[in-house]
């Protein structure tokens, strides 16, 4: 019993020990483990919380940032890596922000040493850039001006409204510079900026969108002063052929008079021939007086109340003897009571009598040219129908442009392509309107439309 209690006692001192040794190891265990717990969160995040700050500023443009870490683990070397990164980054915007500013400078220079005025707006209506000749138009300092409102300038500036928002659609300014009145031309030309899905394929992903608006005012008074004398020149030569051509008109009519004397047949001929010929130079030579007039906006036209039936009737009896030489029936459909125009007579017939005598011109012998006035709307419509060979298509659009003729198969060409136009700067200057209608082979119609009397 002695030897079992004594071996009883062992083992409860031993259970008791290894209890001890337990409770220590795992006192010793929990200690390290808590330890483990707390530190190694911080060991972790707190390197890739200072990665995210450090990207964050790197988002920024921030290119001074640089990570610092002694731990000489994978952090260090991550740390490292992304410090070269950064240098190499902060290379490539230096070199890019330089080529920016150097392209930037030289477009500057271009703009500034450019002859003609230039305003750049960008999507906003601020100004964006303006040259020195443009400042100096408007009398605006350039460098105060730039980021402004354009809207609230064109409020203190009235050329710079005319520029921007013009109350008309006019493309020629006439401005005080250089201590005279000059003439600018002006274009306004929006920016639009493309948005493509990728650089390489270049197809369209997004509409585009505007960035903008530039206008640039040309300096044309050089070439208006040429014009202005190349029309004076043609007026005064104009105005000094007709005096001589009269003469020469008086004095065959004279050779004809059978009191003067008798002329054989070939000199009655010459006679003829001379007569077309100053015919057709006077005719030409009040065409330029006329062109003259309205190049130089001296156009003077003497408006009356008139009845569009005394127009038509004082352009039929002047064409008359024209067509009886050609046995040409001239047919007048004229409406009944149609309300009257109010029209330089003279002006309206002198159209009205050139739409008939090339209708004539084109007409073969014994055919008809028709006469059509009636009303259409507001407006008083005269037309004149011929059954000739027509005006090919391509031809139409140019038929009312100055010095323009029709080609006619190598046959010799009369007058001097200025009557169509003429007759068109007549009646837009009666707030009118001039077409033609023609086709291969069905003849051509020429029209134009007067307003009807309002009073």
């Amino acid at each position: 019993m002695k030897a079992i209690y004594d071996k009883n006692e062992m083992a409860n001192a031993a259970s008791s020990r290894a209890n001890l040794y337990i409770s220590i190891a795992a006192m010793v265990a929990f200690l390290i483990l808590f330890t483990f717990i707390v530190n190694f969160p911080g060991f972790v995040a707190n390197p890739l919380a200072e990665f995210s700050a450090a990207i964050k500023q790197i988002g920024r443009k921030n290119y001074k940032q640089r990570l610092h870490f002694n731990n000489h683990d994978e952090f260090t070397e991550l740390a490292d890596s992304f410090n070269g990164m950064v240098v190499k980054l902060n290379e490539w915007e230096n070199s890019n922000l330089s080529k920016i500013k150097s392209e930037k400078s030289r477009i500057e220079a271009i703009i500034a040493q450019m002859q003609d005025a230039i305003i750049g707006l960008n999507e906003k209506g601020e100004i964006l850039f303006l040259n020195h000749l443009a400042a100096k138009l408007m009398n605006l300092d350039e460098e105060k001006i730039i980021g402004q409102n354009a809207a609230e300038l064109i409020k203190k500036n009235e050329l710079l409204k005319r520029i921007i928002k013009p109350e008309t659609a006019e493309k020629t300014l006439k401005i005080y510079a250089d201590e005279k009145e000059s003439y600018f031309l002006l274009e306004n030309r929006e920016i639009i900026i493309p948005n493509y899905e990728t650089p390489e394929d270049k197809t369209l992903f997004e509409s585009s969108k505007s960035a903008g608006s530039v206008y640039v005012l040309k300096n044309i008074t050089q070439f208006k002063e040429l014009d202005e004398a190349k029309t004076n020149f043609i007026a005064t030569v104009s105005h000094e052929l007709k005096t001589p051509l009269s003469s020469i008109k008086m004095s065959l009519k004279l050779l004809n008079d059978s009191r003067v004397g008798t002329m054989n047949e070939e000199q009655s001929q010459l006679l003829t021939h001379i007569k077309e010929d100053s015919d057709r130079l006077l005719k030409i030579t009040s065409e330029l007086l006329d062109l003259s007039q309205v190049e130089t906006g001296n156009l003077k036209l003497t408006f009356a109340i008139t009845k569009p039936e005394d127009i038509v009737n004082y352009a039929v009896d002047a064409v008359k003897f024209q067509a009886e030489q050609k046995s040409i029936k001239l047919e007048l459909n004229c409406d009944q009571n149609l309300p009257k125009v109010n029209a330089d007579i003279q002006k309206t017939a002198w159209v009205l009598v050139n739409f008939l005598s090339n209708a004539l011109r084109y007409s073969s012998e014994k055919s008809s040219v028709k006469i059509d006035v009636f009303q259409k709307d507001k407006f008083i419509q005269f037309s004149v129908r011929d059954f000739g060979k027509g005006i090919d298509e391509k031809y139409q659009k140019r038929l009312f442009e100055r010095y323009f003729q029709v080609p006619t198969d190598g046959q010799n060409k009369s007058g001097s392509g200025l009557g169509l136009a003429i007759s068109k700067d007549f009646i837009e200057a009666e707030e009118g309107k001039i077409w033609v209608e023609s086709a291969i082979g069905e003849g051509s119609c020429f029209s134009f439309m007067l307003p009807i009397n309002q009073a």
